[in-house]
């Protein structure tokens, strides 16, 4: 069964009213990093960083539409990468990622409501955890992948054991956080194919294109916004 398919029978079994519904009575909310929480491509910036952008960018957009398995193309653009320890930190340093407008002030208003807010992330832990700390996320609630480096600093690989690495990843993160936490609902926002696919486990899927507009998705999330206000809007009524 195609990805497609499958989304579309698995996620079009209630009403959009539906959906606002369970939105607004979630346990837990998760959301993507890349594209959705903040505006860049974290793995574009540090390829940019490191002078192999223009190659490292069309296999990100070939992953992230679908077209191909998600461990392989992050195997494919670290090892162009080669990313150092060095250069991971002074990306953060002189280019720290830009949070997406609305997206601070939709996290606060969850956590007033009680509601857990996670990120879920096929981006690196050291990026992802220096944009949890700037929306009060604890790094207990950070799911992404660790890069490896040798002694000297240099690139090493990655941590393949993290859910995170490969397609279907957030899926497997979401039903762990709903056994160890017994979340009733969870909702899960990205814009990409690994965020449409974690739909279920995840009870809803809202696709987000407030910053790059990934065709598949848009096409087949029932519910599909371009700016974080409407969800605050939700949350207000």
């Amino acid at each position: 069964m195609s990805l497609t398919i499958f989304i579309s029978f698995c996620c079009r079994m209630v009403s959009h009213s539906e959906l606002r519904e369970l939105f607004c009575a979630a346990d837990a909310v998760c959301f993507d990093v890349d594209s959705t929480v903040i505006r860049e491509e974290g793995i574009d910036e540090l390829a940019k960083f490191c002078g192999v952008e223009d190659a490292v960018s069309e296999m990100t957009r070939r992953a992230m539409g679908g077209a191909v398995p998600f461990k392989a193309a992050l195997t494919e653009r670290l090892s162009l990468i080669q990313p150092s320890r060095e250069q991971v930190q002074r990306l953060i340093a002189e280019h720290p990622p830009h949070l997406t407008p609305g997206i601070r002030e939709l996290v606060s208003r969850l956590q007033e409501r009680n509601v857990q807010v996670f990120l879920i992330s096929g981006g690196f832990r050291s990026i992802v955890e220096h944009v949890a700390s700037k929306l009060n996320i604890p790094p207990t609630n950070v799911f992404a992948n660790r890069l490896k480096f040798y002694f000297n600093g240099e690139y090493a690989g990655f941590d393949e054991m993290q859910p995170t690495a490969e397609s279907g990843g957030k899926g497997k993160v979401i039903k762990l956080l709903k056994e160890k936490f017994h979340f009733k609902k969870i909702v899960m926002i990205g814009d990409g194919a690994t965020d449409m696919e974690a739909c279920p486990p995840a009870d809803v899927f809202i696709g987000f294109g407030g910053n790059v507009i990934r065709q598949q998705v848009k096409d087949n999330a029932e519910w599909y916004i371009t700016d974080f206000v409407e969800l605050l809007g939700e949350l207000e009524e």
